[in-house]
């Protein structure tokens, strides 16, 4: 077994929690902005100070409606200024955070509410207040409803009393290592979600650890933008980060007006899923494909993974550094100004960014620290950081963190971010945590100077017929390189040879349809033209030559369907549901082979 353990964990004193961090933040920089806003056609800002008194009144409301310590309180919500309020101030009333994402189904909503016995719920708007009505009969013990649409805000600062707000402060001294901070459910790609127990002693201790390794990047003077769901443990890592160490924290209004709101913000550092990477880089392909320069994006693409890897070895020769220097000015600046213009750092994670994408984007001057965590480990585990980077990998443990790898290759983490189990599920706990190490369940390896990659999930392994063990994320992180492909499922278990099933991007398609001659082509049509085949099949080309041949896509079928999150095959992080897409999509498998 391989181990390696990252030192210099820094020291947790008791009672230090993100609330106290926020506090003593509100008082060392009490005009520094905390958060910030759209209104209108700006970014307003919110003062530390502010920040403080708004949660610390709303958690007074939350302790007059009865709330006591340990209760669960339910956020179902997006994205937004006033998920960080809420969540804040339910940590303040000395309650425990249970998310809820804003897409969830009714069912998952009644599961979670009721799961984790959440005696308060607070809503985002009418449309999430009708779903949750729905299936307000079949839930026990919650006995109030906010909608932060409808006023919540000030309906809980509003009840605020002197009594109330002391008690809060009381309560906010109180605060252990041990006591719950929140219950993150796992969105999971089969069954149930499967509530993780992450205490305070969890987020105080991954922020300090995270200020050691990324404190570059969340110190004052420092931006960057939400986009990713709230509700995920990814994004309420950086939350914490953030408000702890001083870096502004803007709220983006949603996916469609993340190019303006990044213009508008101009983030110093950005962070999101390989998707939002892959569509970034492939839609500026397009766009100089259509105005004829695709030759010269090719070209920058090339010098700037020359240039990546030049920086990576110590050494940039002269022909590619005058080279990268013209198309600086020629294609890298216009990428980058589609990150707001002073993006100097993007941290990946939810799945492998992949090398090609890693060294485009550091060649271009957006450099990629890829990292890695799940749920069960307050997000991080590993990461790249600004002095210690390699891409095609996902960094190295950060400080304190133990990285093992087991005899089969799964990933072992050891460290004071590990959660404390599943709530009310002790079976789980026990397979999950054995003599101190997480089992991750996903499949890894250890360079010798401690870099992880990360090569796909236990459970995802597929075998052959022939008894070949294929792990599919690698064919499927290649595939989904291209840019008219949206999503991407290997198949073959038990089968004879490997396949998959294609989804197209819709975003790409009219474009590249108009450019091939083929506008006004049925779905069907489109799928069986000799033109979209040549492309895919170069696609599997690409993707198969990381792979043996026993292990290579021999064929695919092209569905006329994208996988999305509200047709139920994507999690909220866009990681494909495995067993959903199969028994969707059970007759196309059955008939590649049977042809």
């Amino acid at each position: 077994m391989q181990t390696y353990t990252t030192p210099g964990e820094r020291h947790v004193p008791d009672h230090h929690n993100a609330v106290a961090m926020l506090v003593q933040r509100a008082h060392s920089s009490p005009a520094h902005p905390a958060v910030a806003y759209r209104d209108g056609d700006s970014f307003k800002t919110m003062s530390t100070a502010d920040l403080w008194v708004t949660v610390r009144k709303i958690a007074a409301g939350l302790v007059s409606i009865g709330v006591e310590r340990g209760d669960r309180i339910s956020l179902h919500t997006s994205t937004r200024l006033e998920f960080t309020l809420f969540d804040y101030a339910i940590w303040a009333a000395g309650a425990a955070t249970t998310t809820i994402y804003e897409t969830s189904s009714s069912d998952q909503i009644e599961w979670i509410i009721s799961d984790s016995g959440s005696r308060v719920l607070i809503t985002e708007s009418a449309d999430t207040r009708s779903v949750y009505e729905s299936i307000e009969g079949s839930v026990n013990g919650c006995q109030h409803v906010f909608t932060i649409d409808e006023g919540a805000v000030d309906q809980l600062s509003n009840l605020a009393t002197e009594e109330s707000l002391a008690e809060v402060d009381r309560r906010v001294s109180n605060i252990s290592h041990d006591d719950l901070a929140t219950l993150v459910y796992t969105s999971g790609t089969t069954g149930m979600p499967k509530g993780c127990e992450l205490t305070h002693y969890n987020f105080a201790w991954e922020v300090e650890q995270l200020d050691s390794s990324l404190g570059k990047l969340i110190s004052e003077g420092n931006r960057t933008l939400m986009f990713l769901p709230l509700a995920h443990i990814f994004a309420r890592a950086v939350q914490s980060a953030c408000i702890s160490g001083g870096a502004t924290l803007g709220y983006s209004t949603g996916i469609p007006n993340l190019i303006e709101e990044m213009g508008m913000f101009k983030p110093t550092w950005v962070f999101s899923v390989p998707r939002v990477f892959e569509k970034i880089y492939n839609g500026a392909k397009q766009n100089a494909e259509a105005n004829g320069k695709g030759k010269i994006f090719d070209r920058a693409a090339a010098v700037a993974i020359n240039y990546a890897q030049g920086l990576e070895h110590g050494k940039v020769g002269a022909t590619t550094k005058a080279a990268h220097k013209l198309f600086d000015v020629l294609v890298y600046s216009k990428i980058r100004a589609l990150f707001g213009g002073n993006v100097q750092y993007a941290i990946s994670g939810g799945a492998p960014l992949g090398s090609r994408l890693g060294y485009f984007f550091r060649g271009i001057g957006v450099t990629p620290l890829e990292g890695y965590g799940l749920t069960e480990t307050t997000a991080g585990a590993t990461v790249n950081t600004p002095e210690a980077i390699r891409i095609g990998t996902v960094g190295r443990p950060i400080q304190g963190t133990s990285i093992k790898i087991a005899e089969d290759g799964e990933v072992l983490i050891k460290g004071g971010q590990v959660f404390r189990g599943y709530w009310k599920n002790e079976t789980a706990t026990n397979e999950a945590l054995k003599d101190g190490w997480f089992h991750s369940g996903d499949l890894g390896a250890l360079d010798n100077d401690g870099f992880l990659t990360i090569t796909g999930r236990k459970k995802e392994i597929i075998v052959t017929a022939a008894g070949k063990n294929v792990a599919p994320a690698i064919l499927e992180d290649r595939l989904r390189s291209h840019a008219l492909v949206s999503q991407v499922m290997v198949v073959g278990d038990a089968r004879p040879f490997i396949a998959a099933l294609i989804t197209l991007d819709e975003e790409a398609l009219p474009a590249w349809t108009e450019a091939n001659g083929l506008t006004g082509l049925s779905r069907e049509e489109l799928a069986t033209s000799d033109e979209l085949r040549k492309e895919l099949d170069a696609a599997v080309t690409y993707a198969n030559k990381a792979v043996s041949k026993a292990e290579a896509i021999k064929t695919y079928r092209i569905l006329n369907d994208d996988f999305t999150i509200e047709t139920g095959e994507l999690t909220p992080t866009l990681k494909v549901k495995r067993s959903v897409v199969a028994s969707k999509y059970s007759s196309e498998i059955d008939a590649i082979y049977e042809g």
